[in-house]
């Protein structure tokens, strides 16, 4: 490989080396034209190409080149300056995509409110994703013991129990309650819940709420604030947040570009799904 194939650019300060065939890959860049010394934007010192630019997002553009594809990492939020990128160095296809709502990161918000009342524990779930909450209700049941059986079966494993519906206020919202009812005179009823993949019959509230922060963590949410709402009914509130994912923008040498989600296998090369 001579050295006329190897080019080093200076982009704001921050140095670059590439290949020409490398920028040669869209030839209606802005970036294969300055080879030939055309565009005033581009000058030559010392054997380098300049260019007054945003050196730290100019990196997200050459690897797009490069690539043919652009993942951002997760804490990426400065879209705006990406796409004023995109449109000087001549790539509309990128910066269009760059323009689109699926193409960003989005920040999620969930609230598990959590109180005891004597021997009840009482749950409200909020998010600001209706398709996390979806998830959540169909991992997490409620089941019942029915109160005039419950002296005939001296261990709970053997008590009949009947499913209870999650209650529904809305598409963000999610209530369930667990714990001991004693509202039935001598006969007592008792309400357990079991958060998938776990399978035990949990009665306990506080046993319930550990399971449902270790779940949450799991998938992906991190625990960024705890407050006492009311602390007369002992309301607490737990707040999460989690930051999903951009998805992996491909381009076809200008000619097309869309989105595509990878997504690891458990064996061998990824697999994308579009």
């Amino acid at each position: 490989m001579s050295n006329q194939e190897i080019i080093t650019l200076n982009v704001g300060g921050e140095t670059f080396t590439t290949l020409v065939s490398t920028l040669n890959k869209y030839p209606e860049a802005r970036l294969a034209r300055m080879l030939d010394g055309s565009d005033p934007e581009f000058r030559v010192g010392n054997g380098h190409y300049f260019v007054d630019r945003d050196g730290t997002l100019f990196k997200h553009i050459l690897d797009y080149i490069r690539n043919g594809q652009l993942s951002l990492p997760a804490d990426f939020f400065d879209y705006p300056g990406l796409i004023r990128e995109a449109e000087f160095y001549g790539l509309p296809k990128l910066a269009e995509l760059l323009s689109q709502e699926g193409s960003r990161p989005r920040l999620e918000i969930l609230e598990v409110r959590f109180s005891v009342q004597e021997a009840h524990g009482f749950f409200r779930l909020f998010c600001s994703q209706s398709s996390t909450v979806e998830m959540l209700a169909s991992r997490i049941s409620v089941y019942a013991e029915q109160p005039a059986l419950n002296w005939n079966y001296p261990h709970q494993g053997h008590k009949p129990m009947a499913p209870v519906p999650l209650l529904r206020p809305s598409h963000h919202d999610l209530v369930f309650q667990c714990g001991t009812d004693y509202s039935a005179g001598d006969e007592f009823a008792a309400r357990y819940v079991t958060v998938q993949p776990d399978e035990r019959k949990l009665i306990n509230g506080t046993n319930v709420l550990g399971l449902l922060v270790d779940i949450l963590l799991k998938e992906g949410f991190r625990l960024i604030s705890t407050r006492t709402i009311s602390a007369e009914e002992k309301v607490e509130c737990y707040t999460f947040e989690r930051v999903k994912r951009a998805p992996v923008l491909i381009g076809n040498n200008g000619d097309k570009a869309e989105h595509t989600f990878i997504h690891p296998k458990k064996h061998g090369r990824p697999t994308r799904k579009r």
